[in-house]
């Protein structure tokens, strides 16, 4: 979790990716729940960007029933290297199976069958395998009729299968002490295809339940929507699912529209006759009456006027927007930055 999510600023200007409030929690509320509910009473952080602020929104994980420990990388050491250093935390024995999940990934598979096929196949790493109906985008990782992983291809325009890399691995744990220590080190480029060239068992647990990667804005927005609405069940979500989720404190008019899986943050307010759909409105956030936000992230504290229109777009925090401007298509306004009355009718990069 050392990334500093670039491709979701300026969201995580000053909040790491992991934490950004996803259906009314913290991203990572909802991968904390998924572990203890598949029986791991033990994490251990692998942070870097901002590495404090994990200590601030989890603590000792009392309130996940589960006990949490961190171990920060003074310099980002790439997948492989974040493991090893996270490994120097771990308790459990040469053979146990350790999980590993990516902080930006959400996913319906069963984690506990992944762990046992590791187990009972006695496989030095068991990875979680998604099918997507372009692969092209992705690399992509073939596996033989016993399922074991024969290679990592790279993005090709023809690639041999439509099973990629979907982020949740089960190690031996002697196998990750195998890991070059304080080294920069790629799972996916180092140390998977070692371990196939040295004859290991890589096993791939293929599946094709719901599996998103939150590294976008528009996937972000998708994935706190689905989440609200159920898509994707989750013990973090703090409510029922449901078309909306608003959070206690928010002052939502009745004759305002919010729908879509839209949250409505704590001490924001959405005025009359306006319209929120498929979009995040974090804490304290103002959307005025006769406003239209769409497929959207409002930060915290920003505030949308009157009559304007906000389809696709991130504004950040404490950002204005003025009455009558439009911003469509990726647009992304800066934290702070006002825009006047009708400014914009096109995407922005303010």
């Amino acid at each position: 979790m050392g990334g500093r999510g670039t491709r979701l600023r300026p969201l995580t200007l000053f909040t790491p990716k992991p934490l950004l409030p996803t259906a009314g929690v913290p991203f990572l509320a909802h991968q904390l729940a998924k572990a203890r509910a598949a029986g791991v009473t033990r994490i251990v952080f692998a942070t870097s960007y901002k590495a404090e602020m994990f200590t601030e929104a989890f603590g000792d994980g009392s309130a996940f029933d589960l006990e949490i420990v961190y171990m920060t990388e003074e310099t980002p050491l790439g997948t492989g290297g974040a493991i090893r250093n996270a490994a120097e935390a771990l308790i459990c024995r040469d053979d146990a199976p350790v999980l590993v999940l990516n902080g930006d990934i959400l996913s319906g598979h069963d984690v506990t069958a992944q762990i046992d096929l590791h187990v009972a196949r006695k496989a030095a790493v068991t990875l979680h395998l998604t099918e997507v109906d372009d692969p092209s985008r992705f690399g992509c990782v073939p596996t033989d009729e016993q399922g074991r992983v024969t290679a990592f291809l790279e993005k090709t325009p023809n690639p041999v299968t439509n099973r990629i890399n979907a982020g949740c691995y089960v190690f031996r744990r002697s196998v990750i002490d195998k890991i070059p220590f304080g080294e920069v080190v790629s799972v996916e480029r180092q140390t998977f295809p070692g371990l196939i060239e040295d004859g290991q068992t890589v096993l791939g647990f293929a599946d094709s339940t719901y599996w998103l990667d939150v590294g976008t804005p528009a996937a972000f927005v998708q994935g706190s929507a689905d989440l609200v609405r159920g898509l994707l069940a989750s013990p973090a979500l703090p409510g029922a699912p449901g078309e909306a989720l608003v959070l206690d404190g928010a002052t939502v008019s009745p004759e305002a529209k919010i729908t879509g899986g839209s949250v409505i943050g704590a001490g924001a307010t959405v005025g009359a006759g306006a319209i929120v759909h498929g979009s995040v409105v974090a804490d304290d956030a103002r959307i005025a009456p006769g406003a239209t936000v769409v497929d959207s992230v409002i930060g915290a504290g920003a505030s949308i006027a009157e009559g304007a229109v906000v389809r696709e777009s991130v504004i950040g925090d404490k950002a204005s927007i003025g009455a009558r401007n439009e911003l469509t298509a990726g647009a992304r306004v800066w934290p702070g930055i006002e825009l006047p009355e009708c400014a914009v009718r096109f995407s922005s990069d303010a």
